[in-house]
């Protein structure tokens, strides 16, 4: 790692950490090596990873974010954080990883409804083909067409105006694609900041 480069930060990854990490103690408890898609500042992939240890947490996201990714692990220096993979979701294939279960935070309404639906296919592809395998999404999601608060719909306006393949995501066209992807859905719960938390577990037979 560059000695240069700094550890971005977000704040939001220290507000939501801890809500999220007691969904994830649920459904990783007997999982052994997670992708997490869209590591971000690299937060998320320490605090995680330190606080389950029996995990290995394979961090990944597009080439301009690993730099800041690599000074946070560095400065952790963790045994179950391997470095992080350069992964774009439109890529035909990604790599190998042997991940049991895929972490994704605050990504599906960042990418485009094209690159939504890679997410899930290349999920469907990555996970272990035995049951079991879990994906678990954090986000802002939409319910039988419309807003979950006041907030969120701003929110919505924002990111169309700053992209507009860009927005917040209707939780029933999210979960056909996971249940394409041979995914069902085993828990829904509402986080901080009228955020969710998703949980899909790969079923028998797909």
């Amino acid at each position: 790692m560059d000695p240069e480069t700094p550890r971005p930060h977000a704040p939001a990854c220290d507000r939501n950490r801890d809500p999220i990490l007691a969904v994830l103690r649920r459904h990783f408890a007997d999982r052994r090596r997670v992708l997490e898609i869209g590591s971000g500042t690299g937060q998320h992939a320490v605090y995680f990873a330190q606080a389950m240890p029996w995990l290995a947490w394979q961090a990944s996201d597009v080439a301009v974010h690993l730099p800041g990714i690599r000074a946070w692990l560095a400065d952790a220096a963790l045994a179950n954080t391997p470095p992080p993979l350069a992964l774009d979701v439109l890529d035909a294939r990604w790599p190998a990883t042997g991940a049991d279960a895929v972490f994704t935070a605050n990504t599906l309404h960042i990418m485009g409804m094209q690159g939504v639906e890679a997410f899930f296919r290349g999920v469907g592809a990555v996970l272990a083909p035995a049951p079991g395998g879990m994906l678990v999404a954090y986000g802002p999601f939409n319910y039988d067409g419309g807003y979950t608060s006041d907030s969120n719909r701003a929110f919505d306006a924002w990111l169309k105006a700053r992209d507009p393949r860009s927005g917040i995501r209707d939780f029933e066209a999210i979960d056909a694609l996971a249940r394409a992807a041979g995914l069902a859905l085993v828990e829904d719960v509402g986080m901080p900041a009228n955020n969710r938390c998703l949980a899909w577990r790969r079923v028998e037979g797909t």
